[in-house]
């Protein structure tokens, strides 16, 4: 195992198992998200150029809140909001969820539910 503990070693397998599904659709750009116990981030990423193109999170300045308070489900479903806006200004439109190794509920729901209210198609 190495110096990964084992909760590392199983998250990284469960991103690199929802990878390989999504690595099929080369056509589309990935919408990647990470989610801490504060804080969660979204960007479109073009795999083919290794680039991040559009970015959302609730560190944006002037986004939300009081310093360091948790966010809530209708705080991820307005970063999916303020990223599909994002990305609609530069012409994206379809793109392929990932998820990583978390599970599609919650908060990671609401995000991408906001990203479909913004106009993303996926």
């Amino acid at each position: 195992m190495g110096t990964h503990s084992k909760q590392t070693v199983v998250r990284e397998k469960k991103s690199v198992r929802v990878r390989a599904k999504i690595a099929r659709n080369r056509d589309r750009h990935r919408l990647t998200v990470f989610r801490s116990n504060r804080n969660i981030y979204a960007q479109i990423v073009d795999d083919a150029g290794g680039v991040t193109l559009v970015q959302a999170s609730t560190m944006d300045k002037g986004f939300r809140r009081n310093p360091g308070e948790a966010f809530n489900r209708d705080t991820a479903r307005e970063v999916g909001k303020r990223l599909a806006s994002r990305a609609l200004e530069k012409n994206i439109v379809r793109v392929v969820f990932d998820r990583g190794p978390y599970l599609y509920h919650g908060k990671v729901k609401a995000l991408a539910d906001g990203a479909r209210e913004g106009g993303l198609d996926f």
